[in-house]
């Protein structure tokens, strides 16, 4: 195959930075483009000094490029996913294009239709500009919620793609996501405008977990702060989380997938749920697993039984709902969030094995050791802070 470029949507997020990483291995590649909203100065670093391939950089329009040793060209681009003209060009030379950038939100922090513009009109647009500009491969980052669950008494512990689950719920997170991947994969087939043909997929994850993440950093920092006990996530839950390189590694050969002929028509207009070999358990479990060997430890208080939890959230999203003419009330948790943590829904890596040649690059026990690690340096940077006020 020769050599070919791929853009990366939301590349400054928790999985796009790893994909891009991932990606900077592949010696075929002649061109990266990372694309977000806004890259942090300490982003930007990590593109280039985890690899140690810094030989210089240059400043063009809206964008910073980087010539490494790989003779890869790596363009930094920051844009908004819902500039239609901005993609456009973002996308203009492109072969393969990885949308990893979403609003992720289950707790009714983000305004609903902020979520429903970046994760659904958002996707919609990058799928014209790939029309637009005769892109041919679209891979699209899903997630589990769009499959469920629609109840906490729903168990599923081996499931796998041709059970054809889908979510009920009409929050903005699973909602957005799901429809966001039902126009990706009835794109599949679409005739771009050099009279080639687009072909896409996506890939559902499981919970995704590794070092950096925000879900697990503000987990260890509110235990920090609560003299080292772990709050109740999800209690009631038996899931099987994925390690985030993984989950990069799945996008990684699903592009590759798709550029091959022979590989790509069982590929092409297919959703894949990708997971590994971490071992099913509660959230709870996993957060106390990882950061146990820094002395943080469960709540050991009483909690409420799952039922009675349900309808309490049920309760506080009925009261939310009569005051919203008068008053914006947020509740504290809702019956899709208790769903959503205290459910038992664990997905196969089968299809994904078969169709993509996908295997786990990195073990339970080397995701354990390194996600331990990075929770230790949040311990000792905890500590110091605290020692630095009492001195």
């Amino acid at each position: 195959m020769p050599g070919w470029s791929c853009l990366v949507t939301g590349a400054g997020g928790f999985l796009g930075k790893r994909i891009v990483h991932m990606l900077l291995q592949e010696k075929d590649l002649e061109e990266i483009r990372v694309l977000d909203k806004v890259f942090r100065p300490e982003t930007r670093k990590d593109f280039f000094t985890e690899t140690q391939k810094i030989p210089g950089s240059g400043k063009g329009n809206n964008q910073d490029i980087f010539y490494l040793k790989t003779s890869t060209k790596v363009s930094v681009l920051e844009g908004d996913i819902l500039d239609a003209q901005y993609l456009r060009r973002a996308c203009q030379g492109i072969s393969v294009v990885i949308h990893t950038a979403a609003v992720i939100d289950v707790s009714g922090v983000i305004p609903r239709q902020t979520i429903l513009d970046v994760n659904l009109k958002g996707t919609k647009n990058l799928l014209e500009a790939c029309v637009q500009t005769s892109v041919p491969v679209f891979i699209f980052t899903s997630s589990v919620d769009v499959a469920g669950p629609n109840s906490y008494k729903q168990i599923i512990l081996d499931g796998h793609e041709e059970d054809n689950l889908e979510s009920t719920w009409s929050d903005p997170y699973p909602y957005s996501k799901k429809m966001a991947e039902k126009a990706v994969l009835a794109a599949n087939g679409c005739t771009l405008r050099n009279g080639g043909t687009l072909h896409t997929c996506a890939l559902r994850p499981m919970y995704i977990y590794g070092e950096k993440s925000s879900f697990l950093y503000n987990t260890v920092t509110c235990a920090l702060k609560n003299k080292g006990v772990l709050d109740t996530t999800g209690k009631y839950s038996r899931a099987n989380p994925v390690y985030v390189d993984n989950v990069a590694w799945a996008h990684i050969l699903a592009a590759r997938g798709l550029r091959d002929p022979k590989k790509s028509p069982s590929i092409q207009g297919q959703f894949y749920y990708i997971s590994d070999d971490t071992p099913h358990q509660s959230y709870d479990d996993l957060n106390y697993t990882l950061s146990k060997e820094w002395g943080l430890r469960p709540d050991s208080s009483w909690s409420l039984p799952l039922p009675l939890l349900y309808w309490l959230a049920f309760l506080l999203e009925t009261v939310s709902f009569l005051l919203s003419p008068v008053y914006s009330y947020r509740p504290p948790f809702t019956c899709h969030l208790v769903t959503l943590s205290n459910s038992t829904f664990a997905f196969s890596y089968k299809k994904a094995q078969h169709d993509l040649g996908y295997e786990p690059c990195v073990t339970w026990e080397e995701a354990k050791q390194k996600t331990s690690e990075w929770i230790g340096t949040l311990v000792e940077q905890h500590k110091e802070t605290v020692n630095s006020k009492t001195r």
